[in-house]
């Protein structure tokens, strides 16, 4: 709002109002508004929960070898980190712009889903909570939306070649078409984007599109479905998913503004989408809006984000890595959701198979791999008696607090890894 308010003062040549023109501008003064809206709302929420007595019912304390109480600690905490989103947004982002409906839809679509997940936790005492399958069903439909728009909205287009030069003192940028297009960036390689229509090639010039655009909108879905997930699981931990996923988004806003300047995504050799910066802001409030959760979320958690949080900033994640077509990059960055779901994945499958050969093991102690490490081997002898453990580790438990800060530190090697991508292209 205030974006198109400012425009206007500009045109009446107001002093100082086309500091709105500028996305930096507009970037930093959504972090700090995010920020703020973050710890005040946050610190009136969580007020308003404990009056209410709308509180954590599902720890189990004995999961913990260093006795932190968490039980009744309010959770739904994600509510704050939508707000602290949302409203810087709504004022300084352009929100006609598409990538910014898109990215606004899915914010509101899993927070939906997320909230009915907490909902049916705390007040019906549902432990599962919210059926699996219409979880998958809603990230699912995200996906659809966004690769469908992407697909055909006349505002989405791309320059995959751009050239910058030097005429009479003056930069001359040189670009090649809009066109709508299934290209992503390769990392590492230069001069190289995948187009997904070219793995179709052997069904002719009209069916390779079709098809390239229906493999675009199936990896699209993907995405929202993993990094939503693996962004689920990671929330184990005070602060764990929250800080991870800021450094992820400080990352994801650091591509994004390359990509959304003609020059910048000439000098690093990426392709050049037009309106991109709007994303740009809207990251700025995302990583605003977690790093103000933190100072509730940090350890001795004051409010627990739950699935109202955790699966929304996962889609966020992956909408955005999908929208600056990086979405290859998303198993480097997102590194550590990705484990955390391997580790699930293999950890089940690893038991199952066991128990139809008899043989009663697991792989780690307990999954999340996070947990691995603060869980003792007397604790699983009493959950699961005659289980064996493959990979026990040195028998040093560690404290949640100490998991998460290492864990902080792999994200940020990760993300320093994925922006080296750029120059090693």
């Amino acid at each position: 709002m205030l974006y198109y308010l400012f425009q206007y003062l500009e045109k009446c040549r107001i002093p100082g109002a086309g500091m709105f023109t500028y996305v930096s501008f507009r970037a930093v003064f959504a972090i700090i508004i995010a920020l703020f809206v973050s710890i005040w709302f946050g610190k009136k929420f969580i007020n308003f929960l404990k009056k209410r007595n709308i509180e954590e019912t599902q720890r189990d304390e004995n999961t913990d070898p260093f006795n932190t109480q968490k039980k009744g600690v309010p959770t739904m905490g994600g509510v704050v980190i939508i707000m602290a989103i949302l409203l810087p947004c709504l004022l300084i982002g352009k929100i006609g712009n598409i990538y910014m409906i898109l990215m606004i839809i899915a914010t509101l679509i899993l927070g939906a889903i997320g909230f009915a997940d907490d909902y049916i936790k705390t007040f019906r005492k549902k432990k599962d909570g919210l059926n699996g399958w219409i979880k998958i069903a809603g990230q699912v439909v995200l996906g659809l939306i966004v690769g469908l728009t992407l697909r055909f909205s006349p505002q989405v287009v791309i320059n995959e070649k751009v050239g910058v030069r030097i005429e009479n003192n003056t930069e001359v940028v040189a670009k090649s078409p809009d066109v709508k297009s299934t290209r992503t960036t390769i990392p590492f390689l230069k001069n190289h984007n995948l187009n997904y229509s070219n793995l179709f090639s052997f069904a002719g010039d009209k069916w390779k599109y079709i098809l390239g655009w229906g493999f675009f909108v199936l990896i699209t879905v993907l995405a929202v479905a993993a990094v939503s997930n693996g962004s689920n699981l990671n929330d184990g931990m005070d602060g764990m998913a929250a800080g991870n996923s800021a450094i992820i988004g400080l990352t994801l806003g650091f591509l994004a503004y390359v990509s959304s300047n003609a020059i910048t995504a000439s000098h690093f050799d990426l392709m050049f989408i037009p309106g991109s910066e709007e994303v740009v802001v809207f990251l700025s409030a995302f990583v605003g809006a977690l790093i103000g959760f933190l100072w509730f979320n940090s350890f001795p958690a004051q409010i627990f984000m739950g699935d109202t949080g955790s699966l929304t900033i996962g889609g966020i994640i992956a909408v955005t890595a999908v929208i600056i077509h990086k979405e290859l990059l998303l198993p480097l960055i997102c590194g550590v959701f990705l484990l955390e779901s391997v580790s699930v994945i293999l950890q089940r499958t690893h038991y199952k198979m066991g128990k139809r050969k008899g043989v009663h093991q697991r792989i780690w102690k307990r999954t999340p791999i996070h947990d691995h490490y603060r869980t003792s081997l007397s604790y699983i002898q009493k959950v699961d008696p005659g289980c064996t453990v493959k990979y026990k580790g040195r028998g040093d438990l560690q404290h949640e607090v100490k998991i998460t800060i290492r864990f902080w530190i792999v994200t940020i090697l990760l993300a320093a890894f994925t922006i080296m991508t750029l120059k090693i292209r």
